[in-house]
């Protein structure tokens, strides 16, 4: 992804157009041009071929080969939301605000906490042998596994009292393209309730001008605060408040990651600390110390997890594992109703349900299915 000379965003496949070497091999950085290391090949940032070794000599010149037809391959659809770039391969695919539909309401509790958007750190990147999709339908809405996996975290403390039965409390929504889980909030109004999980003042007053009046009914009046979410197919979302000091109050973090698929049975993972550009410094460096405390290479939460989403894809490779028929269906009954109604108050859109359940799991994994069936059928076609 690079920012041209004229300021445009452009999502470039990073392959030469001669033998397919990259041309990029930097994480970050500026430059007005890039240039193959094996034959050297120099492209613009704008993706156009603008250098030919003896391109005369050995291609006869631009009547024999023309360069303008070579230039970088690019993402035919390329858009932005709160500052996170989308790209897509398909030039038929909607509108990005189209696609994230309802749940853009939830996704600017992570990226729009004032008007001048966020400040990203990272990424930090790491393997995992486990399959991409096991931490992308965790993160949209399994609030189960909590009092269980992360017993230990909430008995030293890491977030007050131990108290399992907060995650039951919580909210699970799902809006089009992503679903995500809350927690219930302690008694009181808009500022006060952000208090309580670590915002200061001067942070919480540019939320209530930048959110609008529902969002802010969300926290206000409800009393709920977003926690793990995930965007269909691969991005998720976490916002947590865990005690960095001792007997300190809770510090409030966001980040933002990929599940970057390698294989059937590993996963790269990306993430990145996010923070609100206007917060104060103070906070910026107490927030990053709270994100490195549970989450990334070095968190607590990160280290339960894994054990259970490698154990998890390693049984999944055995034969046993083609004759089972796992249960998710925690929250239908028997003949496949709902065990408990969607709230009809619920100030967000799409469907959200209190308590446990596993909704948000199975609308993941049924949008999944209906892209892979979608393809097929082209394909077939």
């Amino acid at each position: 992804m690079v920012r041209d000379e004229y300021g445009g965003i452009r999502v470039l496949a990073n392959v030469c157009r001669h033998r397919g070497m990259q041309v990029c091999r930097a994480e970050r950085g500026n430059a007005s041009h890039f240039r193959c290391p094996y034959h050297g090949w120099t492209y613009r940032n704008t993706g156009d071929l603008v250098g030919v070794p003896f391109h005369e000599d050995a291609y006869g010149g631009d009547r024999e080969f023309p360069k303008s037809e070579f230039g970088l391959l690019s993402a035919p659809r390329v858009a932005s939301y709160n500052g996170l770039v989308f790209a897509s391969l398909d030039p038929g695919a909607p509108p990005l605000e189209e696609y994230l539909g309802g749940f853009r309401f939830y996704l600017d509790f992570y990226t729009r906490q004032s008007p001048a958007g966020l400040e990203l750190h990272g990424p930090q990147r790491w393997r995992i042998r486990a399959n991409w999709k096991i931490g992308a339908e965790n993160f949209c809405g399994d609030t189960y596994h909590t009092p269980y996996t992360h017993q230990s975290i909430a008995e030293i403390g890491l977030f007050g009292e131990h108290k399992p039965h907060k995650r039951k409390e919580g909210v699970l929504y799902f809006a089009d393209r992503g679903g995500g889980t809350t927690y219930k909030l302690p008694p009181g109004g808009f500022a006060d309730r952000l208090r309580s999980v670590g915002y200061p003042d001067e942070m919480i007053e540019r939320m209530a001008r930048t959110w609008s009046r529902e969002q802010r009914a969300l926290v206000g009046d409800a009393g709920f605060m977003v926690s793990a979410a995930t965007l269909f197919p691969n991005l998720s979302f976490v916002h947590n408040w865990p005690r960095v000091r001792e007997g300190g109050p809770p510090v409030p973090f966001v980040s933002i990651r990929l599940w970057q698929p390698v294989g059937p049975d590993e996963t790269e993972v990306c993430s990145w600390f996010a923070v609100d550009r206007l917060a104060p410094e103070e906070f910026k460096q107490d927030s990053y110390r709270s994100y490195l405390l549970s989450f990334g290479t070095s968190g607590m939460f990160e280290q339960d997890d894994v054990e259970n989403w490698t154990s998890i894809t390693a049984v999944a490779a055995g034969r046993w594992a083609r004759r089972l028929r796992l249960h998710s269906r925690m929250g239908l009954s028997r003949e496949g109703g709902l065990l408990r109604e969607p709230l009809a108050d619920w100030p967000g859109p799409g469907q959200a349900f209190q308590g446990f359940g596993e909704y948000n799991q199975r609308a993941l994994l049924e949008l999944w299915c209906r892209y892979l069936e979608g393809a097929r059928e082209a394909v077939e076609v």
